[in-house]
């Protein structure tokens, strides 16, 4: 390997991967560096105790909360980052959502371009990700050029049924995109994807897709266990010059033409931090945003949930406007909620009680937007990671929660019951390292690149200028893929 390769990507999350897999083709030197390993190939990858409880996945840091106390975060360090163990939902953030929206707690602003800037780059990345869904069922669903690469996955009898009762009531749910090659994943074992991490059996994330896609190129290199410890600037002043990292305790240095920050949203923020980069503007870290989610199990004593994957559809009625006229957010199907899960949630839950609930039961995931905060961020306390999250739009949450719970009861399911999740619970990080067209309040001008540094991108959740209320995987691999571009027309000049 080079130590002056053209381009280091740093991180081989989605925005990571995805970013490799666009700049391969060009023949530039590319070396991506991924401070985690690899999940074998026997890791208990389908055992819920060991997903849910007793983490083989997770990593041991902690960051620090508002208060200062430590928490253990829910995010991993592996190859294909977060991706390895999400959902697999690759939704386009809604065309409305690139307009400013009022909300009833205040205004999610504009983006710096509309949907169609993004719309090509979207249809790419879901040929990238082999998409499986139906375009058409959803009435929000923006334009898109051409369907899915695939047809949706479908109902399992019993979920089938709910999508029956929901529609009787009233709402139009719709079939989910989802990056899920459903009869390979089943045939090494019947579980649900959503939470699970893929062992290259089926799931399309960022390892078995982008990163697949970008190291059959012979001028892509991976290096694992390589931790990115600092930026260092060139004697310009101007560009970065050195990528620092550390592999086996060494310390070592790379000089690319390119750098491209993709270690998450947090992690991201954190890096430029400690290096001292692209800060001029004290913008990094800032607007930190994480969805305002809830967990919603619906139990009808008469009702048999016989599915094994259950995650298939969506509801979207409320997505752009309640009756009040104002935004709500996503409602989608959540992964099985097994007994051994809902124990493990409710410790104090009796095992015959899991096992009940579990059996008559539907789990659904209602989500709402996070509207970017400059004082909701990412800092340093030392060398420890402080998240202060202030949580806003939560009267939109808390309306959709009460929505979701009423149309499950006209449904036909008499007992509901929620759960928010709290900041221990990635759900969907970004915003700390916007893009934007001012260079006072954003980090990045429109095409990814930092305003202080020529030579430095960020392709990763931390770009996102608004949280909207979808799973933001694929707008941050259409991103990467606009970006690649970008980066392209520099590595030729």
């Amino acid at each position: 390997m080079t130590t002056s390769p053209d381009i280091v990507i740093i991180g081989s999350g989605m925005g990571g991967a995805t970013l490799a897999a666009g700049l391969a083709p060009t023949g530039a030197r590319i070396v991506i560096l991924e401070r985690g390993h690899q999940i074998p190939d026997d890791a208990p990858s389908r055992d819920p105790y060991r997903v849910y409880a007793n983490s083989a996945f997770r990593s041991d840091e902690t960051w620090l909360n508002e208060t200062g106390q430590p928490f253990t975060p829910g995010n991993y360090y592996n190859v294909g980052g977060n991706s390895k163990l999400y959902g697999a939902v690759l939704l386009r953030y809604r065309a409305e959502d690139f307009a400013a929206l009022e909300h009833f707690d205040g205004v999610s602003p504009a983006w710096p371009f509309p949907y169609e800037e993004l719309a090509p780059w979207y249809e790419r990345a879901e040929v990238l990700y082999n998409v499986r869904g139906d375009a058409t069922s959803d009435p929000t669903e923006p334009p898109h050029a051409s369907p899915y690469p695939f047809p949706p996955i479908p109902d399992e009898p019993s979920i089938a049924s709910v999508r029956a009762r929901l529609e009787k009531a009233g709402v139009r749910p719709f079939s989910l995109p989802l990056g899920v090659d459903i009869d390979r994943w089943l045939s090494h074992g019947a579980t649900g994807w959503d939470g699970y991490p893929d062992l290259r059996h089926g799931k399309m994330d960022a390892e078995t897709c982008g990163l697949a896609e970008a190291l059959a190129h012979d001028n892509v290199t991976l290096v694992t266990g390589a931790e990115v410890t600092a930026l260092k600037v060139g004697p310009d002043n101007r560009r970065i010059g050195e990528v620092v990292y550390l592999k086996n305790g060494e310390e070592l240095r790379l000089t690319p033409k390119i750098v491209a920050v993709c270690a998450g949203a947090v992690q991201s923020a954190a890096l430029l931090l400690r290096s001292g980069v692209a800060n001029s503007n004290d913008q990094v870290g800032r607007c930190f945003m994480n969805h305002n989610a809830s967990a919603v199990i619906a139990i009808d004593p008469r009702f048999r949930n016989t599915s094994v994957y259950q995650k298939t559809f969506g509801i979207n009625d409320w997505y752009l406007a309640s009756e009040d006229g104002k935004p709500l957010g996503n409602i989608q199907l959540l992964g099985r909620v097994t007994p051994e899960i809902l124990k493990i949630q409710v410790p104090t839950l009796p095992r015959p009680a899991a096992r009940w609930m579990s059996n008559h039961a539907v789990d659904l995931y209602v989500i709402s937007e996070d509207l970017p905060d400059p004082e909701s961020r990412v800092c340093l306390d030392g060398n420890s990671v402080q998240l202060l999250w202030r949580r806003s739009n939560m009267t939109a949450h808390r309306k959709l929660v009460a929505k979701t719970k009423e149309t499950l009861r006209s449904a036909g399911f008499p007992l509901t019951l929620s759960r928010l999740f709290d900041g221990r619970v990635p759900s969907h990080q970004c915003g700390t390292l916007r893009l934007g067209d001012d260079p006072a309040l954003s980090v990045v001008d429109p095409d990814c690149r930092s305003w202080d540094h020529p030579n430095l991108f960020i392709a990763d959740a931390g770009v996102l200028a608004t949280s909207a209320a979808v799973n933001p995987a694929l707008t941050v691999a259409a991103l990467a893929l606009r970006t690649a571009k970008i980066i392209e027309r520099e590595v030729a000049t």
